[in-house]
């Protein structure tokens, strides 16, 4: 797993993007709550990553403004989402990341993935090592096969994932599986961080 872990942060820094090893999550949080100024806005993705690491009440807590779907009522969702696609500073994990250093992401909605690479001043993405995959294909099993029926489970949605513990490559209304996103190299104009933690952490 050393040489995995190596191998993919080498591949992600020649695939152009800024990253970090940590080997907990208190370390990541500090550095993390570094970078970001008091001043700056921040909007957040869904992510039991970062929801876990507490991150979200640590930026509250010192006053800067948080934009984040999970933290208002049902009716005031999608005015977040707005919000916190247009906030300065953009905070994700992600659901996979392969060995050679491509950040992939599926999403029900598309906030989540869409700010990953545009829109912001700064973009941070948060993962514990659990989330790296060897290839494309692996990184899409892990997504669907592990991923998914978790947050199924969490979130209470009736799709056949969640009884079964697998994809059924459905058409359930309440599929999460509606845009897949591969970040191959760090896009023009965006600043992206990786921070990748030496722990299992969310789905």
């Amino acid at each position: 797993m050393e040489k995995m872990i190596s191998n993919t942060i080498q591949n992600l820094l020649d695939n152009g993007f800024k990253v970090e090893f940590f080997e907990n999550t208190s370390e990541a949080k500090e550095k993390i709550l570094s970078e970001i100024s008091i001043n700056e806005d921040v909007g957040i993705g869904g992510s039991m990553t970062i929801y876990n690491m507490g991150l979200h009440n640590d930026l509250i807590n010192r006053n800067n403004k948080v934009y984040w779907h999970w933290l208002v009522e049902p009716d005031k969702r999608n005015d977040e989402r707005y919000k916190a696609s247009i906030a300065d500073v953009y905070l994700s994990s992600t659901n996979s990341i392969t060995e050679d250093g491509k950040i992939i992401n599926i999403d029900g909605v598309g906030n989540r993935v869409a700010s990953m690479f545009y829109g912001h001043k700064k973009i941070f993405i948060v993962a514990g090592t659990n989330k790296i995959a060897k290839n494309y294909d692996e990184a899409i099993k892990r997504i669907k096969n592990i991923a998914c029926p978790q947050n199924a489970e969490r979130l209470n949605l009736d799709t056949p994932c969640r009884h079964t513990g697998k994809c059924n490559d459905c058409s359930s209304k309440q599929r999460m599986c509606n845009v897949t996103v591969t970040i191959e190299k760090k896009p023009m104009q965006s600043n992206i961080s990786v921070y990748l933690i030496n722990e299992s952490l969310g789905y």
